[in-house]
């Protein structure tokens, strides 16, 4: 299925209004005007990522849910989507899912960290930001009973 084509078929899904211009306006914004009139096949995984995003746009939601919209991408490619997610941001809700720390904090204004379906902060990412820098350290001493002594600079670890 080309990509042009796709879109088409999830603007029909949603009922988008003027589907034409809609499909123009996030090739548009998603960065697939070069690659817009391929197939999906043919594309890279960057590329394929941005239909991915293309598809959730369509129809204008008011909230965009994102699992790792990142992955796999080049360094470019990374900084094109993240702008686009970004703006999207600006008008709209925006979860976005990462496990990966630098696009938490090159994306999101505010955090929601899940530890085992449990929610263990909840708060802007400054004030995150300013409560982990006050966070504690523990030294845990090792040693072997075999009689065996660990090899230097092994006896401790730090856990924070």
């Amino acid at each position: 299925m080309y990509v042009r084509e796709y879109l088409g078929f999830v603007a029909a899904v949603h009922q988008v209004k003027d589907p034409k211009q809609r499909i123009e306006e996030v090739i548009s914004l998603t960065g697939l005007t070069v690659e817009s009139k391929k197939k999906i096949a043919q594309l890279s995984k960057g590329y394929k990522q941005r239909v991915g995003l293309a598809a959730a746009l369509i129809h204008d939601p008011e909230v965009l849910i994102l699992d790792e919209p990142t992955t796999g991408l080049d360094p470019n490619q990374i900084i094109e989507i993240r702008e686009v997610i970004r703006q999207q941001g600006q008008h709209k809700t925006v979860l976005f899912s990462s496990h990966i720390l630098q696009e938490v904090e090159a994306i999101c204004d505010r955090v929601i960290i899940i530890h085992k379906g449990n929610i263990v902060a909840n708060d802007k990412l400054a004030v995150l930001r300013q409560a982990g820098s006050s966070q504690q350290s523990v030294q845990v001493g090792i040693q072997r009973r075999c009689g065996h002594q660990p090899p230097s600079g092994t006896e401790r670890s730090v856990i924070g």
